[in-house]
């Protein structure tokens, strides 16, 4: 029971980080499908035996699948409801969304690396996670023709949360995005939009992302 293991390993990270929280436990309903979702399904053949450490592992192309602690607090900080629709950037094996899935009406997701977005549009289908419509682009510029969302989640650093984004994100909506450089410490931010368009951040803690591709 490896996956039982590994959401026992997030509850333990959860409280050792309840400083940078600010909450002992996450939502039931998040670690339901922490402890549901294959993340076996979303690794390379290679890497299989890892699936369920709580750690990132690489899917190629320079990219990783996140840790499991860090895909369970960024999926808690959006807040997410039944008819939710949410955004994510940076699909990478498809793993966020199959999670995000569970749990929100309909789920939009970017890959600006093809290979990767093509195999994750192919496994979320044959997985069954159909709520699920993956496109393979430059996600910097959002989705804008099934904008506005409710939530919107990055999956990758960038220096700056990115101005279509803003706009893509509904009043009393949630953004979770990791800002900072390759070289120096990322933070991980929540932006909630409030009236009138006004953007309020807050910073959750310190994390290491993979660095936003394409020419911004």
């Amino acid at each position: 029971m490896a996956r039982q293991q590994m959401v026992g390993e997030i509850k333990d990270n959860v409280r050792a980080t309840r400083f940078y929280l600010d909450k002992t436990a996450l939502d039931e309903k998040v670690m339901r499908m922490m402890a549901t979702v294959p993340r076996h399904e979303f690794v390379p053949e290679d890497a299989k035996r890892f699936a369920y450490d709580n750690r990132p592992l690489s899917i190629g192309y320079g990219q990783t699948i996140s840790q499991p602690y860090i895909v369970a607090i960024m999926t808690d900080l959006l807040d997410l409801q039944p008819n939710s629709r949410v955004l994510e950037l940076g699909t990478g094996s498809g793993y966020q969304a199959a999670i995000l899935s569970g749990l929100v009406k309909e789920v939009y997701t970017i890959e600006i690396v093809e290979p990767l977005g093509l195999a994750a549009k192919k496994r979320l289908a044959r997985l069954g996670y159909d709520n699920v419509s993956v496109k393979v682009g430059d996600g910097y510029y959002g989705w804008e023709e099934q904008a506005p969302f409710d939530a919107i989640i990055v999956t990758a650093a960038a220096s700056h949360i990115p101005p279509p984004l803003k706009q893509q994100l509904k009043v009393g909506g949630r953004m979770i995005i990791p800002v900072g450089t390759m070289f120096l410490t990322q933070q991980l931010l929540l932006v909630t939009k409030e009236d009138k368009g006004k953007l309020v951040s807050k910073q959750i803690l310190p994390v290491r992302f993979v660095p936003v591709t394409g020419g911004h």
